[in-house]
């Protein structure tokens, strides 16, 4: 399994530099991917914009949205934006997309949130032909376009993932959450008539020290969820034996690549986990 991490750009308060700063040493660490996440309405950092400055100075490491939701840009925008960044990195992003959960990110963008779901399949045949058909300028490194990960937890989320994309991205959870929803993936692949099996991505969070900030950004982040944000905060993965345990859980259900996400934006939690990947990898 692979082990990627994430960009702290959703985290409140992080200076654009530091995207920069943790792009680069990130490149030079023990990961395979650089992973961004998607809000409107919050104080962040657009993903796509984000990963170019890390495209600008790194060379190996992989790009992947873990997601963008898809519905709140025209298929044409969304399809130049990740041509874009395919480009400027000579082919190193993973397009992970989904429908998202927040309601408010859709009324600030002006698109109704109802209906959102037929028009998600839609922008995905979209994206899908756009790329096969070389229409998007300029042209992705890869002549099919990125690779496609679609997200979601209903059963029409993986019937769309085994028809549209490449493999399939969880939104993070214990290890039993994403072995149930790997599960899932593989039986709509193998229903949809698809040969082999989906690319399958996980995310948890993490902090290795200041506990409490990390707390509070999780609860901050989710609050949209009501009491629940309490137990995603609780989730976070504070100590290196937790991330460990959370690296190997990961690696027994089926997952190929598992990428890290910071709640604390300061260099020296990249340093402190590229530690503990090392040693478990």
């Amino acid at each position: 399994m692979r082990i990627g991490v994430g960009l702290p750009s959703t985290v409140p308060g992080t200076p654009g530099g530091l995207l920069v700063d943790w792009a680069r040493a990130a490149e030079a660490g023990p990961f395979s991917s650089l992973g961004v996440l998607d809000r409107l309405v919050y104080d962040s950092y657009d993903p796509f914009a984000s990963l170019a400055a890390a495209a600008a100075v790194t060379e190996r490491i992989g790009l992947v949205t873990m997601v963008v939701i898809g519905p709140l840009r025209p298929a044409g925008t969304l399809a130049k934006q990740a041509a874009s960044v395919d480009a400027i990195s000579g082919g190193r992003l993973t397009l992970g997309v989904a429908l998202g959960a927040r309601v408010e990110d859709y009324e600030v963008a002006g698109v109704p949130a109802r209906g959102r779901g037929d028009r998600f399949d839609e922008q995905l045949g979209a994206l899908r032909t756009a790329f096969a058909d070389g229409q998007v300028f300029p042209r992705s490194a890869r002549s099919n376009g990125p690779p496609l990960l679609v997200g979601g937890l209903t059963g029409r989320s993986y019937v769309r993932m085994a028809r549209f994309a490449d493999g399939y991205v969880h939104n993070g959870g214990p290890p039993r959450a994403f072995a149930r929803a790997a599960e899932q993936a593989r039986a709509a692949w193998t229903d949809a008539g698809r040969p082999g099996a989906p690319a399958l991505w996980g995310q948890s969070y993490f902090v290795l020290g200041d506990e409490e900030a990390g707390a509070t950004y999780l609860r901050d982040y989710y609050a949209f969820t009501g009491p629940f944000a309490e137990k995603i905060a609780a989730a976070n993965l504070t100590t290196p034996q937790a991330v460990i345990d959370q690296i190997r859980g990961y690696e027994e259900a089926g997952c190929d690549e598992l990428v890290l996400l910071p709640t604390v934006p300061d260099r020296s939690q990249l340093d402190r986990l590229a530690d503990v990947v090392a040693s478990a990898v």
